[in-house]
């Protein structure tokens, strides 16, 4: 039975940590850079500016959404396995789009596939470091997290100039390529104390637990009822030429010793059998009370008002925030900016930006005064204010600011599981953080959508960055709302045991 083995944080952990940071960078450097595929995908297929920001915004969304089957796929064949499936996954989705035929295609090639293979490296690169990480943790995630910022400072220039290079299907077919660095990357995840552990056939019995012996006793019953009915077949089957050829006596004898020996083979079977049902009833009875204890606490979550009041939050903003990340490009090309304007790309602005805000953000919620859940619903609100200017932008520069800003802000990703905890406590993290993230993906997918069919409704972005804008504001106001002291007072006055443990309190500690 294999042993868990105590994080070493560093060592061969440090090593996960590069190879994961890598898996970040070549799997959503190209989904997270989108932006500059959009402007083309829209030159050739011509369908409107909602229907082809379906592309990009599955390619984000699609691995948040199927986060509980990507847990449960690392968790059942390990981070090694799902990191080199997930590399192919990723690398023949953006190759098979160069020969996409239509937006529909791509639907399915770069948003589902290139999405689901993202999900998974994803989780496969946080369930690893984990498993190395211990007391350096936060350290070890926050490295790994800046991966896919600085792949989308990269790629976004990257991608323009083999646009200009090679066009849009040689530029899908060499970035393809690249993303196979992935399966190198994979082979370096070795799991923790997997080599050394002995094997389970070879462990005394006083050594395992009874729990594990009994669990190892009903397994073998499978392989024991097939022998015993192989022996039984053969027993009748040789038995038989036998007592014709011998006497009556003898054949009797014989006949008594076999039928009672069968009867005595037909006992074990049956008592094996109803061993093996007893077992397996308990097995389902088990998985249905986990079932209804899973949908249990996810009642007991939403019941914490603060908590239903993120899980609005995190979805408008999604919606709303999400959108500049794709369009920006296009935002700017609406805007009569002139292409030899570009000294940067405005996605590469807002990826490198994205990378520093994770770091500042993340070291403001290490400081004992600063409340999280305050600055998380702050950073909401400035990029709401943020998101409503952009249409009296007109210039490349104006243009670059608003995306910096737009950038810094959307760091706040890296204080998000800081405010889970605070919001839930740790013990529920693991439940909470699931649940957010789901309808994180489903905000990722709706948002550019909603927002190019503003668009071709109007014509303009003007009223779909304002929609952007209020969306974001809406959910930091309910956020608020539920969080200030005053807000959970009615609570705090009630005489109900059960509603004490989910009151919010504004505590200054992170």
């Amino acid at each position: 039975m294999m042993e868990s083995k105590k994080p070493p944080d560093g060592g061969w952990g440090w090593v996960i940590v590069i190879a994961s940071f890598f898996t970040q960078f070549l799997c959503y450097g190209s989904p997270l850079a989108v932006g500059v595929l959009y402007i083309e995908w829209l030159d050739v297929f011509r369908e409107g500016k909602g229907n082809t920001a379906w592309v990009g915004s599955l390619a984000n969304g699609v691995g948040l959404i199927l986060s509980p089957i990507c847990s449960l796929s690392v968790e059942s064949f390990g981070a090694r396995a799902v990191t080199i499936f997930s590399g192919f996954m990723v690398a023949g989705g953006l190759m098979i789009s160069a020969y996409a035929p239509n937006l529909y295609f791509l639907f399915f090639s770069y948003g589902t596939i290139v999405g689901l293979g993202c999900g998974l490296l994803y989780t496969a690169a946080v369930t690893i470091t984990c498993q190395y990480f211990d007391k350096r943790r936060g350290l070890a995630l926050g490295l790994i997290s800046t991966g896919s910022s600085v792949g989308l400072f990269i790629y976004a220039a990257l991608q323009r100039e083999l646009l200009e290079l090679y066009g849009l299907d040689g530029c899908l077919l060499i970035v393809g390529a690249v993303a196979l660095n992935i399966l190198p990357c994979g082979i370096l995840m070795r799991p923790l104390g997997s080599s050394t552990s002995p094997p389970p056939e070879k462990a005394p019995v006083e050594s395992v637990s009874a729990q594990y012996s009994i669990y190892n006793e009903k397994e073998k019953t499978l392989e024991e009822n097939v022998s015993i009915l192989e022996k039984g077949y053969s027993e009748e089957k040789f038995v038989r030429p036998l007592t014709i050829s011998a006497s009556k006596q003898e054949s009797s004898l014989h006949e008594k010793e076999a039928a009672t020996a069968q009867t005595k083979e037909t006992d074990v079977y049956k008592k094996k059998v109803v061993e093996k049902k007893y077992f397996c009833k308990q097995l389902a009875k088990r998985k249905w009370q986990l079932c209804q204890s899973y949908w249990a606490g996810t009642v007991l979550l939403f019941k914490n008002k603060v908590f239903s009041a993120l899980f609005v939050a995190i979805l408008l903003f999604d919606i709303g925030g999400f959108p500049p990340l794709l369009m920006m490009e296009d935002v700017a090309r609406s805007a009569n900016v002139k292409e030899e304007e570009f000294v940067v790309p405005l996605v590469s602005i807002i990826g490198i930006m994205t990378a520093v805000g994770k770091i500042v953000l993340g070291m403001l919620a290490d400081v004992k005064f600063i409340n999280t859940v305050y600055l998380y619903a702050a950073t909401l609100v400035l990029i709401s204010l943020t998101l409503c200017a952009i249409p009296f932008a007109k210039s490349y520069v104006s243009l670059a600011v608003l995306s910096g800003m737009i950038g810094f802000l959307t760091g706040n990703w890296s204080i998000f599981p800081y405010v889970t905890t605070k919001t839930v406590g740790i013990e529920k993290l693991t439940h909470a953080y699931g649940i957010l993230m789901f309808f994180a993906g489903v905000g990722n997918s709706l948002g550019p959508p909603i927002v190019g069919s503003f668009y071709d409704w109007t014509q303009s972005y003007d009223i779909a960055f304002y929609f952007s804008g209020c969306c974001v504001l809406l959910g930091a106001l309910i956020l608020l709302l539920a969080a200030i002291p005053w807000g959970n007072m009615c609570h705090k006055a009630s005489t109900k045991p059960a509603s004490r443990p989910y009151v919010y309190r504004a505590a200054s500690q992170a």
